[in-house]
């Protein structure tokens, strides 16, 4: 039993060595300060309201390479919006080469000789024709095993920190914006 003991130790220092290690990134270098040398700015739901906050001392002269936004309770939600078909696919796929399409007629019709009105015509039926081959080609790769269509978000926290030597200060430039 002596053993046993001695596995459970190892094994609570193994489980603090790996959260003290947590910031390291894939190559082993240091991608980020530990959490100790940061203090927190504050934290908000959204992405948005963090880069706001960022984005108020980048306004000052302040040194906002310090600076970082950390999502948290990250998941990803897969809301399924529908099937997929053969026909949606097709449609789907002619709809977004058309939009290129229109753009690359816009181009020739500004910047050539061709009619302005042509280019735009040539450039929206052969946008919407390749549109659908890719589109076409994509839903033969899949072989059947994604039937469906579906819309991703990944909701979570957003909480700003900056090097604790800056702290203060981030904090006397948010107030002053804030007035």
């Amino acid at each position: 039993m002596e053993n046993a003991g001695n596995n459970i130790e190892e094994l609570e220092q193994a489980g603090r060595d790996h959260d003290a290690n947590d910031h390291i990134g894939w190559s082993g270098r240091t991608a980020c300060p530990a959490p100790a040398e940061q203090v927190s700015l504050g934290s908000y739901p959204t992405y948005a309201q963090a880069q706001q906050v960022v984005d108020c001392p980048a306004d000052h002269p302040f040194e906002v390479g310090t600076t970082q936004i950390i999502g948290s309770d990250l998941r990803l939600v897969e809301q399924i919006t529908g099937r997929l078909t053969w026909p949606r696919a097709l449609l789907s796929g002619a709809a977004s080469g058309a939009w290129f399409g229109v753009f690359v007629g816009l181009l020739l019709g500004v910047l050539s000789t061709i009619a302005f009105v042509r280019a735009m015509a040539l450039g929206l039926a052969w946008g919407a024709l390749f549109g659908m081959a890719f589109a076409a080609a994509g839903y033969a790769l899949t072989g059947g095993h994604r039937d469906f269509t579906s819309r991703t978000t990944v909701p979570s926290r957003f909480e700003v920190l900056v090097a604790a030597g800056y702290g203060d200060r981030a904090r006397t430039v948010l107030e002053g914006a804030a007035r």
